[in-house]
């Protein structure tokens, strides 16, 4: 009866034969595929397909359950309804267990709270029959393809570019098929249908032994009633520097601000913006912007600048994968609003997190600025693990200037004073920090390095690395994803270690750490050690000068050094393995930053007891 009354009138369901060519499939749409026949038989079968609707929710309560008024349910009454039996003939209905057709287990022990669902895919399968008056249904089952996302833009030609990425975006959903999703179960002859139509081979071919499309899980977490199965929500601390000064410029000034998202608030970023729209003494405002929140209070606060008569200058990069829809938008109001905006560089992605603040103050102008390894979004600032820096030092200052003068069309500067930028001059950067360590090694002196990054796949770098390890080099990684370096091996990477953590945040910060005979050099930054960021993108790193700052950037290396609850390390064939905790003290690193960044909130000072008086005022007579 819900099949009937609230998914079969939505349903279009389409056949392949010589008057009717093969369907076209959008980019990831969960789809049912099946061989139809009027005969019963496989070898005379027809292939039919149906896409399942996003319109209607993806998953469905069964009769009987805790309700919600956020979340589509099954009617009460319809408990012995068709979708009712066949959930239950599928395996797809279980109380507190694993349901073996969507691959969602319970271990919830309260009776009031275990709720039963099952999948819409589900449901259309086994209803799909209705569809197909006439012909016998031989088998079907969901499938999902991926098509290639590259834009394929020319932009030497692109007279417009963000015309010309519109255009694109239009074209993504129907670009060449790159790889095949389908249930493991799925019979040859309807699988080969597929393989065949999209040309699809082994390698691109994934048989998966449960639910397509897992998006769907996120709002499963949001169900109420599990809160005991949950990590409790974590709310970002205020940054003790900036918590007791009001007028963030003068804070700035007072020191360097080291900052460490999400364990302190994302909010003295906002307000930096905010209130330099806001400050009559701030003559410019420039920002470099990848990806940012819907509703950002950084986009409003740059509208607001230019609207007060500030000279705003903002490069919105369009080619910011999938978000380039959401940045056309951006780009379009901030230039409403009077705001001077670059549509990224012809060849290049500018990859770099920085704002500069130009200010007029009583002894000349100051440039106050902001570099961080994360994108200005409000939203991700609370599940990324970012760090950053305001700073007024002259040396960063006056190239920060130079950095947007080289973005809006100026040619680069011959030399820098601090920053490092790609695609130019980071390479060759990195390559001497590593090789000094190197010769340092083997001069018989201490070398060291401390990296932690995302990704690390560029050659050049990993043959450094390798050499340096082979010179004595003690090096150690923290890498969250791809890592091509591999360790252990004798006389080469025998001194480098590997290790990754994967904890309720996202770990996104880019450190780097150079022993440098005792003179240590502490950097941060927007790069990967892989060649798309060293040789492809506008990248920053920039040197931490503030020895506070430095301090706190080594407190994070160390403290994720330590930790053996969620850090795993790679061994010699490449598999990451579990710290044996066996006498030692349990260390997780992201736990031990939320804890310290709460116990730094300063105290509020205790309300001053005795008797007020208030006073009216009089009129004088």
């Amino acid at each position: 009866r819900y099949f009937d009354e609230n998914i079969y009138p939505v349903l279009t369901p389409m056949a392949l034969d010589q008057s009717r060519p093969f369907p076209l499939i959008r980019n990831k749409t969960l789809n049912i595929g099946a061989l139809i026949s009027k005969n019963g038989k496989l070898k005379k079968a027809d292939f039919a397909t149906v896409q399942v609707p996003s319109v209607l929710p993806r998953f469905i309560r069964l009769p009987g359950t805790a309700s919600d008024k956020n979340e589509a349910k099954v009617p009460e009454q319809a408990e012995t309804s068709a979708a009712g039996r066949t959930a239950e003939a599928s395996g797809a209905s279980r109380t507190a267990g694993t349901s073996k057709s969507t691959g969602i287990s319970g271990t919830e022990t309260k009776p009031a709270e275990v709720r039963n669902i099952i999948l819409l895919e589900t449901i259309i399968e086994k209803n799909i029959h209705k569809l197909f008056q006439g012909y016998q249904v031989l088998c079907a089952h969901p499938y999902r393809i991926m098509r290639n996302a590259e834009l394929g833009i020319d932009e030497d030609d692109a007279s417009d570019l963000l015309l010309e990425i519109e255009k694109s975006l239009k074209k993504r959903q129907w670009g060449e098929v790159i790889r095949l999703e389908i249930a493991d179960d799925v019979k040859p002859e309807l699988l080969n249908v597929l393989l065949k139509e999209y040309e699809i081979g082994e390698a691109d071919l994934f048989q998966i032994p449960g639910p397509l499309d897992l998006t769907f899980l996120m709002k499963l977490y949001d169900l109420k009633g599990y809160d005991a199965l949950k990590v409790a929500p974590y709310t970002p601390a205020q940054v003790p520097a900036i918590a007791e000064e009001k007028n963030i410029f003068k804070a700035i000034r007072k020191q360097d601000i080291f900052l460490h998202h999400p364990y302190l608030s994302f909010d003295p970023v906002v307000s930096f913006v905010q209130q330099a729209a806001s400050d009559p003494d701030v003559l410019a405002i420039k920002q470099t912007l990848y990806r940012v929140s819907g509703n950002s209070p950084i986009i409003a606060a740059l509208e607001n600048a230019a609207m007060n008569g500030k000279q705003v200058t903002v490069l919105v990069e369009l080619k910011a994968r999938f978000d380039e829809e959401n940045n056309i938008v951006w780009a379009r109001e901030l230039e409403k609003a009077g705001c001077h905006v670059i549509y990224g560089l012809v060849g290049l992605k500018t990859h770099s997190k920085i704002t500069l603040v130009v200010r007029r103050e009583k002894d000349g102008i100051r440039r106050y600025v902001h570099l961080g390894t994360g994108n200005y979004n409000d939203k991700t600032a609370r599940l990324y693990t970012d760090c950053a820096i305001l700073t007024c030092d002259a040396r960063i200052g006056e190239d920060a200037t130079a950095v947007f003068n080289m973005i809006s069309g100026y040619s680069e500067p011959s030399s820098w004073n601090s920053l490092i930028v790609a695609p130019f001059w980071l390479r060759k950067r990195f390559l001497y920090l590593i090789e000094r360590e190197e010769k340092n090694a083997k001069a018989g002196k201490k070398a060291k390095i401390i990296a932690k990054m995302n990704s690390l796949c560029d050659q050049e770098i990993i043959a450094a690395l390798y050499a340096a390890s082979a010179a004595g080099v003690k090096i150690e990684l923290i890498i969250r994803g791809i890592c091509c370096l591999k360790t252990g091996i004798p006389g080469i990477s025998e001194n480098i270690t590997v290790r990754s953590i994967v904890g309720n945040f996202l770990e996104h910060a880019r450190i780097f750490y150079f022993y440098n005979n005792g003179a240590e050099e502490i950097y941060m930054g927007s790069a990967d050690w892989m060649p798309r960021n060293l040789d492809r993108r506008v990248e920053i790193v920039f040197p931490l000068y503030d020895e506070q700052t430095r301090a706190q950037a080594m407190h994070v290396l160390e403290v994720q050094l330590a930790d053996n609850e969620k850090a795993r390390v790679m061994n010699s064939e490449g598999k990451y393995e579990k710290i044996d905790r066996r006498g030692k003290v349990s260390v997780n690193a992201q736990d031990q930053f939320c804890e310290e960044a709460q116990a730094a909130i300063p105290e509020e000072p205790e309300p001053v007891a005795g008797n007020r008086t208030f006073v009216p005022q009089m009129r004088d007579n």
